[in-house]
């Protein structure tokens, strides 16, 4: 026998539907702060953003991850570079600008990450193809 049950909506947090929009939740309006977000109002916000989104998301303020992306470094070197709050995408560029010593050391902080993430999957990818090739 079935069951007759209704289908709920899923729905999500305020914060964890700003994470997914990639947007800072505090710059978001209240209406959108203060309830839930299904995931159907998720889907609709990702596909056709009301004006209010495509603001934050051009001008920001812009939660740390995506400040770090734009910056080209971690989050965890915007923490070491002093950069603790939101920033606006005219604050980003400025920084951009400047290129203060901690950027820059940063970034190529960043830069040798990349190339031994990058040697240890092709290390990984060899030992795999070894196996496969005894097997």
């Amino acid at each position: 026998m079935t069951s007759l049950k209704q289908k709920t909506s899923q729905t999500m947090k305020p914060a964890t539907a700003a994470k997914k929009l990639e947007i800072y939740l505090d710059a978001a309006p209240a209406e959108f702060r203060d309830g839930l977000v299904s995931r159907e109002e998720l889907t609709a916000l990702q596909t056709e953003p009301p004006q209010w989104l495509q603001d934050l998301r051009k001008n920001g303020p812009h939660p740390r991850p995506v400040v770090a992306a734009r910056l080209g470094v971690s989050i965890s070197g915007l923490a070491r570079g002093g950069v603790t709050e939101a920033l606006t995408t005219e604050q980003i560029e400025a920084l951009r600008d400047e290129n203060p010593l901690w950027l820059q050391h940063e970034r190529a902080n960043q830069v040798d990450v990349r190339k031994e993430n990058a040697r240890i999957k092709e290390k990984h990818e060899k030992e795999a193809a070894a196996k496969a090739a005894k097997a």
